[in-house]
């Protein structure tokens, strides 16, 4: 099967998204497909899958011209996706999403739910994607939402098959792994379309690589002879320094002190059993993990979002354990949620009211009573360009930005104001080499200005390149302190596996 996209081009309000692109794949190969946020690789690849229609441009298959009406004319020519932002029914169980449209019956047409369970154990068991079958999808962390998503693309046996972001929530072992399946798929005759931001992965997977760059292809390169460094200059259209550059840290008093925390997840289980650490000013701690163990409760603990079950959290000294998320942000705490859609912005909301969201019954925004647009919009402004999030407006909604100009956002809103501590849970997921440069080195800054900073992290060369400590939590504890120079990322992947 021989896929080729010829002169694809979309528009939207003040944005060309693609630019006359080219490519081309045939099934027994792997194209990775690079860009930096707002390229145009995540529409380009929903004007594949049938979500959106091309502008301008033809997808063919085989010499045929294809109109996708919607993904079931895409999945029907032989094309799977796993989406960068998921495509899952909150409500619904994982296997229900898994077989949602090519859904196993008994007769009379009832739905056959065993069977269904049972496809997607046989899956999850063969690829060690450890995910339960009768899971709801609304209580399960964002990765293991990510794994049901490929279970999905597993599950129907595509020709071709889009990988956006895979491996985002994968320690090294599991990355390893998953590259086996893909290999695996490859031998099989499937083509695999892959976009990803790691460049190491790039040069480790890739026959063929593809950059987009302000929604049109720069060029395309050969991974034996390719450097990560080249790469991202193409990605970027600049030099882009890969390392985190900072002083030694010279920790001073504690800022933020856990003790003995416990928190209970949705099911009424422990999810964080017994945690106690510290972050001082001037450091960088940083928390690594595989997603689902419980990373995700103990920062919405930390941040008034999730109640604490027991222990004592303390903020410069003062017992902020139930203290709403309001009273944690008066408290001078910078807060980066690890899903920016679902708690960090109101996609509806334009930019402008996404960046005074946290602030904005404060003066200079309000008095409590009525709004002041003009200082909004300006903030908002300032932020849009000290932050260079990509956006021909401060009045368009958050939901036509790209997912990494949706992160910037975030980010851009937490860091533009003065704090004490720096919570952060997957601070560059999803971003372009060029932008978590700069999300780094603001990082880094706010430590040197006296900040404490936690970073949650499920990158460990972002863990072992941003912190001066790393805690890693397994089953709820932490079970190793390591500092990264006495440390490897194979070490840590194994205590994050379980290891003792």
């Amino acid at each position: 099967m021989k896929l080729e996209l010829k002169g694809i081009t979309k528009r939207f309000p003040g944005v060309v998204a693609n630019d006359h692109v080219d490519l081309e794949i045939e099934t027994g190969e792997i194209l990775c497909l690079l860009g930096e946020n707002g390229a145009g690789k995540s529409t380009l690849m929903n004007i594949l899958y049938g979500l959106y229609s091309a502008d301008e441009g033809d997808i063919v298959i085989d010499g045929k011209v294809q109109n996708f009406a919607g993904p079931g004319d895409a999945i029907a020519a032989g094309i799977g996706m796993v989406h960068q932002h998921f495509m899952l029914v909150p409500v619904f169980t994982v296997a229900e999403n898994v077989v949602l449209g090519v859904e196993p019956m008994r007769s009379a047409g009832i739905l056959d739910l065993d069977e269904a369970r049972r496809d997607v154990e046989a899956i999850s068991n063969q690829y060690n994607l450890a995910v339960d079958p009768n899971a709801v999808i609304e209580e399960l962390p964002v990765g293991i939402q990510q794994r049901v998503e490929i279970i999905k693309v597993l599950f129907r046996d595509a020709e071709i098959l889009v990988f956006d972001e895979p491996t985002a929530v994968l320690t090294p072992q599991e990355v390893d792994e998953f590259f086996k399946i893909v290999d695996k798929l490859k031998q099989d005759g499937k083509g695999i379309i892959f976009i990803t931001h790691k460049l190491k992965e790039v040069l480790e997977i890739a026959d063929r690589i593809a950059v987009l760059r302000r929604g049109a292809v720069v060029g395309t390169a050969d991974p034996a002879t390719a450097t990560e460094s080249g790469l991202a200059e193409m990605m970027v259209g600049r030099p882009v320094d890969l390392m985190v550059h900072k002083a030694p840290s010279h920790p001073g008093e504690a800022v933020l002190s856990v003790s003995d925390l416990t928190v209970m997840n949705i099911q009424g289980r422990k999810a964080v059993d017994g945690v106690s650490f510290e972050v001082r000013r001037n450091e960088i701690v940083g928390i690594a993990g595989v997603q689902g163990n419980g990373q995700t409760e103990l920062v919405e603990a930390l941040t008034g979002l999730r109640e604490v079950a027991g222990g004592t959290v303390l903020i410069q000294g003062e017992d902020h354990t139930d203290s709403n998320p309001r009273q944690i942000h008066n408290a001078g705490v910078a807060h980066v949620p690890e899903d920016r859609q679902r708690s960090g912005l109101i996609l509806g909301f334009t930019l402008t009211e996404n960046f005074v969201l946290d602030s904005y019954h404060a003066v200079p925004f309000s008095e409590g009573i009525k709004m002041d647009w003009k200082a909004s919009r300006e903030e908002a402004n300032r932020l849009i360009e000290e932050f260079d999030v990509r956006t021909p407006s401060s009045e368009i909604p958050a939901s036509n930005l790209s997912g990494g100009n949706q992160q910037k956002v975030i980010v851009a809103r937490e860091f533009g104001r003065q704090v004490d501590l720096v919570i952060a849970s997957q601070p560059t997921r999803g971003v372009d080499v060029g932008s978590i440069e700069f999300i780094h080195e603001r990082i880094v800054s706010e430590r040197d200005a006296g900040s404490a900073v936690l970073i949650v992290s499920t990158e460990l060369d972002e863990v072992m390149a941003l912190s001066d400590r790393i805690l890693v939590m397994f089953d709820g504890r932490i079970v190793a302190e390591k500092r990264p120079e006495e440390t490897t990322n194979a070490e840590l992947g194994l205590y994050m596996a379980g290891a003792s």
